[in-house]
C-alpha cells in the first residue's frame, strides 16, 4: 500500500497555471508536513531561473539538462523559510509528453540530491519511525494526467512506488500552532589549536552540543507536561467545519535540564582557547501541525526541530552575509558584536500557517518582499510581515 498525500486545492490550481506557461518543462518543490497515517501537501513552488537564463531567456529542451546542483540550493533557501512541522516533502515536473519517459529518472536524482543537501545542514537526527518517502510528482503539460511516485531516501537503491494524489479544499486552514520563546546563552570556546580560527565550523560544534541539550529538554504545553502517545488536542474543542483560516495556538515552555548525562559524576576537560564565541537572546520559535489527531511527540519533535534550525540558519545567514560584506579572509580578533538577523512570519492565503524568514536591521520590506516572490513565488504586502523579536547578538 502505498502513501497518500492530501494536497490543497490552491496547489493543484497552481501547477495547472504553471503548466500553461512554462515550456517544454518546469521542476519545483513540495511543501508539506508527513505524519505516520498520511502525508499533507500545502504549496507548491517552481524553481527559479538561473541569472543566466533570465538574461538570455534560454529554456533547456532536454531533461537531461536539469541543473540538480540548482534544484538543490533552493531546497535548502526554502528549507530556511519553514517554520517547524514543514519540509521539503517532494520535487515536482511538469513535462510535454515527449519528455514524459525522462521524467521519472529525473524526478528521482533530484530527490535523493535535494536530500544530501538537506541532510549535510541538519543539527538534529531523524527519529526510528520518521517517515522517509518522498514524492516525486509527475505531470503532462498537455493531458494534465499527475502521476505521483515516492522514493525512499534513507535507501539509495530504492525503487518508485506508486502513491495517492487527492485534493482538499481548506486543509490547512485551521492546523494547530505552538509558540515558544527560548533564552539563549551559548559560550562557544575557540580552541588554540583550530586551525584559522575556523568560526564557521566552531559554532557548528557548539551549537551541535547545544541542540543536544534542546532535543533532552521538558516541554511544557499550556503549563502541563503531556504524555508523547497522548492526543493534544485531547480536552480541547476542535473547531469543526471551520473553512475560514483560524489558527489554536499553545504555549510552550521550554526547561533545559541543568546536568548533561545521567551519571552524577562527571569529568572536565582543560582546553587551552584562543577566544570564544557568545550567542545570546531570546528567539522565537514556532511549529506547526495538522488537526488530524495529532499526538503530543509529533508537536514537540516539530517544536525542538524549529528551535534547533532557526539558531543555525541565522548563524549560517551571518556567516553567509560577513562574507559577502568583508570577504573570507578578514580576521579581527578584538572584541565584536555581530546581530543575528531577526525572525519575521509572513501568511499564507487560504491557510492557518505562516511562513518565516529573517532580515537584518537595515534591511528594507523591498528586499523580504523580493525573496518571497523568488523563493516561494508569493507576492507579500509589506504589511503582512510580522517581525517576531527583538534584535540579538
Amino acid at each position: 500500500m502505498g502513501r497518500t498525500y492530501f494536497v490543497e486545492e490552491a496547489v493543484g490550481q497552481y501547477l495547472s497555471d504553471l503548466s500553461t506557461k512554462l515550456s517544454p518543462y518546469v521542476t519545483g518543490l513540495l511543501i508539506g508536513q508527513c505524519s505516520a497515517q498520511r502525508d499533507y501537501v500545502i504549496r507548491a513552488v517552481r524553481t527559479p531561473p538561473r541569472e543566466e537564463q533570465k538574461e538570455e531567456s534560454i529554456s533547456p529542451s532536454k531533461l537531461a539538462s536539469v541543473d540538480e546542483e540548482w534544484v538543490a540550493t533552493h531546497a535548502s533557501q526554502v528549507s530556511r523559510m519553514l517554520p517547524g512541522g514543514l519540509l521539503v516533502l517532494g520535487v515536482f515536473i511538469i513535462a510535454t509528453p515527449e519528455l514524459s519517459k525522462e521524467s521519472q529518472n529525473a524526478l528521482r536524482k533530484l530527490i535523493f540530491s535535494m536530500e544530501k543537501s538537506l541532510t549535510k545542514r541538519r543539527l538534529w537526527k531523524p527519529a526510528e519511525e520518521e517517515v522517509s518517502d518522498r514524492a516525486a510528482l509527475q505531470i503532462c503539460s498537455t493531458t494534465k494526467k499527475v502521476v505521483c511516485r515516492t522514493y525512499d531516501v534513507q535507501d539509495p537503491k530504492s525503487s518508485a512506488k506508486p502513491a495517492d494524489w487527492k485534493y482538499q479544499s481548506a486543509l490547512s486552514a485551521s492546523w494547530l500552532a505552538l509558540d515558544c520563546t527560548v533564552n539563549v546563552n551559548i559560550h562557544i570556546p575557540l580552541l588554540a589549536t583550530s586551525p584559522n580560527h575556523d568560526l564557521e565550523k566552531n559554532t557548528k560544534n557548539g551549537l551541535n552540543r547545544w541542540s543536544k541539550q534542546i532535543e533532552d529538554s521538558v516541554f511544557l504545553i499550556n503549563g502541563q507536561v503531556k504524555d508523547g502517545d497522548a492526543e493534544l488536542l485531547e480536552g480541547q474543542k476542535k473547531l469543526k467545519g471551520n473553512t475560514q483560516p483560524s489558527t489554536q495556538f499553545s504555549d510552550v515552555k521550554v526547561l533545559t535540564q541543568l546536568s548533561q548525562g545521567s551519571s552524577p559524576r562527571s569529568t572536565a576537560t582543560v582546553q587551552v582557547c584562543s577566544g570564544s564565541i557568545n550567542l545570546r537572546g531570546a528567539v522565537k520559535c514556532r511549529a506547526y501541525v495538522h488537526n488530524n489527531k495529532p499526538k503530543v511527540k509529533e508537536a514537540v519533535q516539530a517544536l525542538k526541530r524549529d528551535i534547533i534550525n532557526t539558531l543555525s540558519d541565522r548563524c549560517e545567514i551571518l556567516f553567509e552575509d560577513l562574507i559577502i560584506n568583508e570577504g573570507p579572509h578578514k580576521r579581527n580578533f578584538e572584541r565584536e558584536y555581530h546581530v543575528l538577523p531577526q525572525r519575521l512570519f509572513v501568511p499564507v492565503a487560504g491557510s492557518s500557517v505562516m511562513l518565516s524568514d529573517y532580515k537584518f536591521g537595515d534591511e528594507a520590506a523591498g528586499e523580504i518582499q523580493e525573496r518571497f516572490v523568488e523563493m516561494l513565488d508569493q507576492s507579500v504586502q509589506a504589511e503582512d510581515i510580522h517581525i517576531a523579536e527583538e534584535m540579538n547578538t
